[in-house]
């Protein structure tokens, strides 16, 4: 017989929420987000499509598929225990690209594929799955960590750290996940958030 674990509804708080407006991933704290079907207003991951890359292995480089990776969410508990594997102070969501940090919600990164988000502005998110670390995010947490230094006087040299390949082993299964947008709206910081978990079993 096939272990089905029933649906169930789990309780967070939005404690930021980020944008990524420039030429990269690197996201940075604003006052709210403006979500269409698109994703985020002007995000660097916005569009109803996207371009196929290593996560798709099934296709050739540069082919236009579903968006399906148009917000990334991360937890805050789980940031400071990537912090913590690091041996680092601290893991700010915008290094990797953050557009939401939602606390209250257990063991986040493991949300299954097909959880709905449901914001208490009205929007909702439906999640595609586990956003698996990369090297990109951890070269982006070592240069963000030795601009830190330089700037405070500190003593972290980038260029003598294995941040960037640790990152993926540090931050796995606490990656956050990506989502896409299901119902379109406002999300602020502040708001509480009701995430449904269908029913589960493990395919064999």
């Amino acid at each position: 017989m096939v272990e089905i674990i029933p649906r169930q509804k789990v309780k967070g708080i939005v404690t930021s929420v980020l944008k990524a407006a420039g030429a990269d991933f690197v996201s940075t704290e604003v006052d709210q987000l403006e979500l269409t079907y698109e994703g985020i207003a002007g995000d660097y991951h916005a569009g109803q499509t996207r371009l196929s890359g290593v996560r798709e292995p099934w296709y050739e480089s540069g082919i236009e598929m579903r968006n399906e990776r148009q917000l990334s969410i991360l937890a805050g508990d789980e940031m400071c225990e990537i912090a913590e594997n690091l041996n680092i102070r601290h893991l700010k969501p915008g290094w990797i690209g953050a557009n939401l940090v939602i606390d209250g919600i257990e063991n986040f990164s493991l949300l299954p594929p097909r959880s709905v988000l449901i914001f208490e502005g009205g929007v909702t998110l439906r999640v595609d799955g586990y956003n698996g670390p990369c090297r990109f995010a951890g070269a982006s947490v070592a240069k963000h960590l030795s601009s830190e230094s330089r700037s405070t006087d500190g003593i972290f040299d980038a260029s003598k750290s294995d941040i960037a390949l640790e990152f993926a082993q540090a931050a796995r299964l606490k990656r956050g996940v990506v989502a896409w947008v299901e119902r379109e709206g406002i999300i602020k910081p502040g708001e509480k958030v009701v995430g449904h978990v269908w029913e589960q079993w493990l395919y064999q």
